[in-house]
C-alpha cells in the first residue's frame, strides 16, 4: 500500500487515481472527525467531501517532510469551525440524535440499542455545548482514541498542555451532563 506522502506526490504530479486511493484510505476518519467537531452527519459529510477537495487543491503547498495527518485533520478543523461559525449566525443548531455511528452502537437488543442512542444523543448535545476547543480535544481523545502524544503533534502543542485542556474539557462536560440528569 502506499504511504500517504507518496500518494500526495503523486496527486501534486496530476495523478487523479492517487487522490482516490488517498481518499478511501481517510474518508471514514474524515467523517467521524468532522462529526465529532460539528454533531451533524449530513454536515459532517459536507465537510469530509470539502476537506478531500481541499487537499487535491492545495497538494502543492504540503510540506512532504511533515506527516500528512496532522495536515489533513488541520484542513478538516477550519472547515469545521467556519462551518459551525456560520451555523451559530443561522442559529441553527440541529443535531443527528437517532445517529448510532456517533458512539459506533452495535447491539442486537433493541432496548438496549435505543438506551444507547439516548445516551449518545445527551453526550452529543453535551459535546455541542462546550468551546470548540474543548470540544476537540475531548472528540480526538474519547472518540478517535489517540493518545496524548498524538494529539499533541497533532495540534501542534505540548503534550502537557494536552493533558490540562482535556481535563478540564472533561469537568466541563461533566457538569453539563450533570445537569442533564439532575433535570430528569
Amino acid at each position: 500500500m502506499c504511504t500517504d506522502r507518496a500518494l500526495i506526490m503523486d496527486i501534486q504530479s496530476g495523478d487523479k487515481k492517487a487522490l482516490g486511493m488517498l481518499v478511501d484510505k481517510h474518508k471514514k476518519t474524515a467523517f467521524r472527525i468532522a462529526l465529532g467537531l460539528v454533531g451533524n452527519k449530513d454536515d459532517a459529510y459536507d465537510i469530509s467531501q470539502e476537506a478531500c477537495l481541499r487537499v487535491y487543491r492545495s497538494a502543492n503547498t504540503y510540506d512532504n517532510s511533515q506527516p500528512f495527518m496532522p495536515w489533513f485533520y488541520r484542513i478538516i478543523s477550519n472547515l469545521s469551525k467556519t462551518w459551525l461559525a456560520k451555523r451559530s449566525r443561522r442559529e441553527n443548531k440541529m443535531v443527528d440524535v437517532d445517529d448510532a455511528s456517533f458512539l459506533l452502537i452495535d447491539s442486537t437488543n433493541p432496548e438496549d440499542t435505543m438506551v444507547k442512542k439516548e445516551t449518545a444523543a445527551y453526550v452529543r448535545n453535551a459535546l455541542l455545548k462546550l468551546d470548540y476547543e474543548d470540544r476537540e480535544i475531548i472528540t480526538l481523545q474519547h472518540f478517535r482514541n489517540m493518545s496524548y502524544d498524538e494529539i499533541a503533534d497533532l495540534l501542534d502543542i505540548p503534550k502537557g498542555t494536552v493533558m490540562s485542556r482535556l481535563y478540564y474539557a472533561r469537568k466541563k462536560l461533566a457538569t453539563i451532563m450533570r445537569s442533564y440528569y439532575e433535570q430528569r
